[in-house]
């Protein structure tokens, strides 16, 4: 069970993600819950403990809050003017979803590199008949999250 300030540091970090298009730093996270940095950075290690977010090795600045990447990658989505880095395809799809707007991909493919836009719907359809590679099964995501 996580604590009230990770839970409470989870949700400014989405928030800030989402309005901002960008994750906030720690330095901002402990302005914005009025708590020393050494709170915070306690918190962010409970929350990487229990896998809701990894945290950049040096810094222990966050990297990931899935679906958002904190540093740019090959998974643009854009809705609008605004756009955010994915960690991978899955990411992107979900992103869309935390948006709740139909969305643009700008991504390449996994195996020739070449560009690919998608237009991510937030509604699905029983006929679409797009397909997701995933070279790694779910399971072993987390095993090297940054990797995979």
């Amino acid at each position: 069970m996580l604590s009230e300030v990770a839970f409470e540091l989870r949700r400014l970090i989405y928030d800030g993600a989402i309005e901002c298009s960008r994750i906030p730093s720690k330095a901002e996270l402990s302005t914005a819950l009025a708590v020393p940095n050494e709170t915070v950075e306690r918190a962010l290690a409970e929350l990487a403990e229990a896998h809701q977010l990894v945290l950049q090795h040096e810094s222990g600045e966050v990297l990931m809050a899935n679906p958002f990447s904190a540093i740019p990658t090959p998974f643009v989505v854009s809705v609008g003017a605004r756009s955010w880095y994915a960690n991978c395809i899955w990411d992107a799809m979900g992103l869309a979803v935390m948006v709740r707007e139909d969305a643009l991909l700008d991504a390449s493919c996994g195996c020739c590199g070449s560009a690919m836009k998608l237009r991510i719907p937030l509604e699905c359809r029983d006929d679409d008949e797009r397909v997701a590679h995933f070279a790694i099964p779910a399971a072993h995501w987390w095993d090297d999250i940054v990797f995979n």
